[in-house]
């Protein structure tokens, strides 16, 4: 006979959506339980924004090299990378951010709480482990993440199939490599690679990378990211075994043999084996239910949705907005509603190329201004040597007020943030430019484009120096 046990709330998946929603059940004195039958420890810190930024990071120090020379410093040309040593560097630093996940988590976890199996509903309010398990839940988050999407007809080709599951496990890259698909995943580690001594070749079905919405930032990233390694768009990708056991990736009348192929086509919410029809989930074409996405609830169920497995921002602030949703709901049955934040999103490419607030493909041409500034004059970008790129920002014609930007930059991580908080706060670009600029810092860009910015907009500050407020 299966062992029964019932709670206030059922969380299944445990990583960061599902930490996040633990967290804001417990306090709440509700009885709650944690199914995961993966490996802790997060997406986040195992396989995705903290090793992969590692090992950017690695293949920018290595890549600085070529520009020793216009410095003056000699000998950069003798400088080589041991890639097991790189790889293994990677490794031990992803095992750092995967232990602090751990210790703040699940080592403080008390007994009874963490069930460390799969679950699927049997019927609605009951779930059922793989061990035999049934629990019976007055409220239920589904925080079952994602996982890497890799076409059925590429799994012959086995390990030779790299995604972000096991890119950080090999000890050395590959000599050759064609990166299918170029949104986050694919620009970062195909740039990573060919930094780092790789033949990338990047291709995508779409006519743009990154999901870059704005046609004059998306030719921009396609000219630098170009630079550094071909990009074919516009074609899908057809793999074929070579004689000599290689892969042929074809893509139009595009072809190149390589060693390895990496699968960067989009994650799969890991909805599948939970059998939510009979919990009375009705699920579209795509298997999704339909779901609140300032409630986190599923349809009207006492059954919310959170993080990864909702495909709709996979980011980790967001996974942490939905999870404190989702498990203040599902520990107080309020289903309250909260506001969501500005969209933000960085790739961290070098140049980043980020999208912040409203993306050029949801403006409305003819109320929305549009400024800009580009990066080959900026003084802070030449002193960097990375004097590449255009800033975009958009704001409302008549008010002012701010609606967002894409851009393509140095340090654009750290403009994005700015312009997101800005954004937000409901500023309007007269009110931006009253605010400080220091000299020489790549803010400098962003205020070059909020002034041309300015005199396209109706609204102007009251000011016979707009720059400052009247006392």
């Amino acid at each position: 006979m299966s062992e029964e046990r019932s709670v206030d709330v059922a969380i299944i998946g445990l990583g960061s959506a599902g930490l996040y929603a633990l967290g804001k059940v417990r306090p709440t004195g509700k009885s709650v339980v944690a199914i995961d039958g993966g490996e802790l420890g997060t997406t986040c810190a195992r396989v995705g924004c903290m090793p992969s930024k590692a090992i950017i990071q690695l293949a920018e120090d290595f890549h600085r090299r070529e520009l020793y020379p216009r410095f003056g410093i000699e000998g950069g040309d003798q400088l080589r990378l041991d890639q097991e040593e790189g790889m293994e560097y990677v490794r031990d630093l992803r095992d750092t951010f995967v232990d602090r996940v751990l210790s703040n988590s699940s080592d403080h976890f008390p007994e009874g709480l963490l069930i460390e199996h799969y679950a699927h509903f049997v019927e609605a309010g009951v779930l059922e482990t793989d061990d035999g398990q049934r629990i019976h839940a007055k409220a239920v988050v589904i925080a079952t993440g994602s996982r890497p999407i890799v076409p059925e007809a590429w799994q012959s080709f086995g390990d030779d199939i790299l995604t972000t599951d096991n890119f950080f496990e090999q000890e050395t890259l590959p000599g050759s490599c064609a990166v299918v698909g170029l949104g986050v995943i694919g620009l970062e580690l195909g740039q990573a690679m060919a930094r780092l001594g790789v033949e990338v070749t990047g291709i995508d079905m779409a006519g743009t990378i990154g999901g870059i919405s704005d046609p004059e930032v998306a030719k921009q990233a396609i000219d630098i990211i170009g630079k550094e390694f071909p990009i074919w768009l516009g074609q899908g990708a057809e793999l074929e075994r070579t004689a000599d056991g290689r892969i042929r990736v074809s893509a139009g009348e595009n072809s190149v043999v390589v060693d390895k192929v990496f699968a960067s086509l989009g994650r799969r919410p890991n909805l599948d084996r939970l059998n939510l029809e009979a919990a009375g989930v009705h699920l579209d074409e795509r298997g999704m239910p339909t779901y609140n996405r300032n409630t986190m609830q599923v349809e009207n169920l006492p059954i919310y949705i959170a993080g990864d497995a909702d495909a709709e921002r996979p980011l980790l602030h967001e996974a942490g907005d939905e999870g404190r949703i989702a498990g203040h709901n599902a520990a107080t049955g309020s289903n309250s509603a909260f506001r969501r934040k500005t969209p933000l999103n960085i790739i961290f490419s070098d140049p980043n190329i980020v999208q912040v607030g409203m993306r050029f493909d949801q403006l409305d041409p003819e109320t929305t201004a549009i400024g800009q500034m580009g990066i080959p004059p900026v003084g802070r970008a030449l002193i960097l040597a990375n004097n590449k790129g255009l800033i975009r920002v958009y704001a409302e014609k008549a008010t002012g007020r701010m609606l967002g930007g894409e851009m393509i930059c140095v340090r654009g991580e750290h403009l994005a943030h700015l312009l997101n908080w800005s954004i937000d706060e409901g500023l309007t670009v007269g009110q931006l430019l009253q605010k400080p600029f220091y000299h020489p810092v790549m803010e400098e860009a962003l205020q070059a484009a909020l002034y041309d910015l300015y005199h396209k907009v109706d609204a102007k500050n009251d000011s016979p120096i707009p720059e400052l407020q009247p006392l």
